[in-house]
């Protein structure tokens, strides 16, 4: 009995230090911070930037278009986890069947990042030199 207690103490220390170096670990940074802006905070400063009225147009165009988009993805996207979700609920699962599963939810998944990403990139290049220093200044300020 008393070697189970040990046991279970020892095991008790391993999890605490392992708990404690997680926490003490830094959260990884955004690979994009800096260099990609979100149309809300483009929006947000535009007078701070100095937008002009064909980049708010674009900014408000592009970003319609990649809502409708998001949206018919995200209906996409519900309707093959639903489907791998029944898959899976077999008590014997067609491995191969809910992988390819899988595979159709994972490939929405890309399409909705790629979407997002794309915006991103197509109001990065509208904006000038000076507009993307200002948004980081902006950014920087907020963050510290």
């Amino acid at each position: 009995m008393r070697d189970i207690k040990l046991i279970f103490c020892g095991l008790c220390i391993v999890l605490l230090a392992f708990v404690s170096a997680s926490a003490q670990q830094q959260p990884q940074s955004d690979p994009f911070a800096g260099n990609l802006f979100p149309p809300e905070l483009i929006m947000q400063h535009q007078q701070a930037i100095g937008l002009s009225e064909e980049q708010k147009n674009f900014v408000k165009t592009e970003l319609q278009k990649a809502q409708i988009r998001l949206t018919e993805l995200q209906w996409g996207l519900q309707e093959e986890v639903e489907k791998l979700s029944a898959s899976v609920k077999q008590d014997q699962v067609d491995e191969s069947l809910a992988l390819t599963q899988l595979d159709k939810v994972l490939a929405i998944e890309r399409e909705i990042k790629r979407t997002h990403i794309g915006l991103l990139l197509r109001i990065k290049n509208k904006l000038t030199t000076a507009q993307l220093a200002r948004l980081r200044e902006i950014t920087n300020k907020t963050r510290g």
